[in-house]
């Protein structure tokens, strides 16, 4: 099944530096139909505005995997961690027993961002953060983070959840095939362009939660950047 979640009905919230829609309930948002998708539980489209960005505060027991759309987002930790991610690249922080860490948008211009927490597998790991550029070309979708066990020897990101991201960028016209296990879920948004899932029209930053599917084929209605989380399909 391929469930179309329309950008205009997701869950908003604006200040003066913050444009956040919200895929899955988070803050004030509440939609009991969209409380997660097995492990997956956040997924926030940011737009954060220059010389802004979100203070220090901590967080326990999640994984944060941060998709840079455009612009660069700068992050410090109470590890000492910092450092800049730029547009098309992903940061990845482990919470695990406890993380102070502060996100800012240190450019000239908004910063977009994914944001999306994933629950661990194993809680009370050691803290931790790292980046990574990706190349976003070709007709497949790459691997950039993962706890799957089926990545570990590849260079993705490593995550302790039973979990990957993946992202890619298709030219129009353009073809990828994915293949999902039938106890599992996925969760599809473009970050730009438009594509179809199945036969299903997706556009631009609308979302597809995938069930039941043993695989998907996403063609790209036009030249399109797409995000996809696969994730074990409880949420244990």
């Amino acid at each position: 099944m391929i469930d179309v979640r329309p950008f205009a009905s997701l869950g908003a919230f604006r200040n003066d530096w913050l444009d956040t829609h919200h895929h899955f309930s988070f803050g004030q948002y509440h939609d009991p139909a969209r409380s997660g998708l097995g492990r997956l539980l956040v997924w926030n489209d940011d737009e954060i505005a220059p010389g802004t960005g979100f203070d220090p505060h901590p967080h326990r027991d999640m994984e944060i995997v941060t998709y840079v759309r455009d612009g660069a987002i700068t992050h410090r930790d109470s590890l000492g961690n910092e450092g800049r991610t730029e547009a098309g690249d992903v940061q990845v922080m482990h919470a695990g027993t406890g993380i102070t860490h502060a996100e800012y948008n240190r450019e000239a211009a908004p910063t977009r961002i994914f944001q999306i927490w994933i629950r661990p597998d194993q809680q009370g790991v050691t803290p931790g953060w790292a980046a990574r550029p990706f190349p976003q070309a070709g007709d497949t979708l790459q691997v950039l983070a993962s706890g799957r066990s089926r990545d570990k020897e590849t260079d993705a990101l490593p995550l302790y959840a039973d979990a990957a991201v993946l992202a890619g960028r298709l030219r129009a016209g353009q073809t990828a095939r994915v293949t999902i296990s039938p106890d599992r879920a996925a969760y599809l948004v473009p970050a730009t362009g438009a594509v179809t899932v199945n036969g299903t029209h997706v556009a631009g930053r609308d979302g597809a939660a995938i069930t039941g599917e043993s695989a998907v084929t996403i063609t790209a209605a036009e030249d399109s950047d797409i995000v996809l989380v696969d994730v074990a399909g409880d949420a244990r």
